[in-house]
């Protein structure tokens, strides 16, 4: 498992968000942002904007899904260790 942080991913805090793949960390990262946000944190919000932007705008969503892949293969860690 490896972990990249809300800021590495766009966001305004150091939370951890740990998986076996960038999919997962992303989806937690998702997660984090829309419960922060609805629990009144505004230094999020930008973040969480830009999310739901990346559906609107495929292009730019890809180009920044891919960088966050290469990123996390790029971390050191036992991907498949628990």
């Amino acid at each position: 498992m490896k972990t990249m942080t809300c800021r590495q991913l766009g966001g305004a805090c150091d939370l951890a968000h740990g998986g076996d793949d960038a999919n997962e960390v992303i989806k937690a990262q998702d997660r984090h942002l829309r419960e922060v946000v609805a629990d009144g944190d505004t230094a999020h919000e930008p973040a969480l904007r830009d999310m739901k932007g990346r559906w609107r705008r495929p292009v730019s969503g890809l180009k920044w899904y891919r960088q966050v892949q290469r990123d996390f293969a790029a971390l050191p860690g036992n991907v498949g260790a628990h």
